[in-house]
């Protein structure tokens, strides 16, 4: 059976590149050029939120510097070794897996290719040959529990995760904080989509959490559920209330009913690694971006600057200055667990 899926994935991604793998050769157009592989998360590189924001980064670094592209969707979980092994195969110079699901295939596959270079987001992997890009999820989030704490009329804010793991708990954490900064008294309704890999693209399911927090007195929803918060906004613009998008700038999503965005800048972390590996100065270990070196914002423009008025802004930017100061310790609820 694995034998099978393997297969179907290479050849799946065969016709993608539009040459047979495992070839040996190299085409003539990708001579001299540092050959880069993005595995995506099973959401796709279209779930307008995490995979979408690490496709802009590639992107972007396709457009600037002298690299070759390519990329797989491997779209079940199954997938993602055969994907990944595919371009390890074929001497790719940096593979990128964008999801913390990546991290135990990952470290698989790059043990086995000690000479490539590898790149993880959101995990962790202890190998010399693997960069590992993590972000403080919990300060962005509770920059933007302090906005939906003063947005709120109602005194109740909502939080709809995805899967229901440590990484989805510490930006619910952060938020709750950051909400009862500014209101101690707050009540804050938290669900999750779910306990496996499909609870990251279920907008279905998304919309009915949702749908019931704002049932129960929520108007304000911070969702971190990948394409499953895509349900968090219409249920948003069915009931009139807002919520707040996550990992991309997702305020054009529903304008006016998008309170803001807690970016996780992904695109800066991906093209990073890629212009460091291309500069030849690749290095293993983790890379954290925070407030500190703007890898963690919240977002404002036109979109939805007319829904946060300037006091929340003077009171959320002081806030960021004492985060990254130290004045303001957030709790890293992944760090907890150690």
């Amino acid at each position: 059976m694995m034998q099978r899926v393997r297969w179907s994935v290479l050849l799946l991604t065969a016709l993608v590149w539009g040459a047979a793998l495992g070839c040996g050769h190299v085409p003539r157009d990708e001579e001299g050029k540092l050959r880069v592989g993005l595995v995506f998360d099973i959401g796709g590189k279209d779930d307008k939120s995490f995979n979408a924001a690490a496709w802009e980064g590639a992107k972007r670094a396709s457009q600037e510097l002298p690299i070759v592209l390519r990329h797989a969707e491997p779209g079940e979980p199954n997938n993602l070794e055969p994907c990944m092994r595919a371009f390890a195969e074929r001497g790719y110079d940096l593979i990128i897996g964008i999801g913390f699901a990546q991290g135990p295939v990952l470290a698989t596959v790059a043990k086995e290719y000690p000479n490539l270079h590898f790149a993880i987001v959101d995990s962790v992997v202890d190998l010399p040959n693997v960069a590992s890009l993590v972000f403080k999820e919990h300060e962005g989030s509770f920059l933007v529990g302090m906005m939906a704490a003063r947005a709120s009329r109602t005194g109740k804010i909502g939080f709809v995760g995805g899967m229901d793991i440590p990484l989805i708990r510490k930006f619910a954490t952060g938020y709750e904080e950051g909400a009862r900064y500014v209101n101690p008294n707050i009540t804050v309704l938290k669900n999750f989509v779910g306990i496996t890999d499909a609870a990251w693209n279920n907008p279905g399911k998304g919309k009915e959490l949702a749908k019931a927090q704002y049932e129960a007195g929520a108007d304000v929803i911070f969702q971190a559920a990948g394409n499953s918060g895509i349900g968090v906004f219409d249920a948003a613009e069915e009931n009139r209330k807002l919520a707040i998008g996550v990992d991309a700038n997702q305020n054009w999503v529903k304008p006016g009913f998008i309170l803001t965005s807690m970016v996780k800048r992904v695109d800066v972390a991906v093209y990073t690694i890629i212009r460091e590996a291309l500069e030849k100065r690749f290095r293993g270990g983790i890379h954290a971006y925070g407030l500190e070196n703007e890898g963690i914002a919240y977002a404002l423009d036109d979109y939805n600057r007319p829904l946060v008025s300037e006091d929340t802004l003077r009171e959320v930017e002081a806030a960021r200055q004492k985060i990254i100061r130290g004045d303001i310790q957030v709790t890293d609820y992944m760090a907890n667990l150690k």
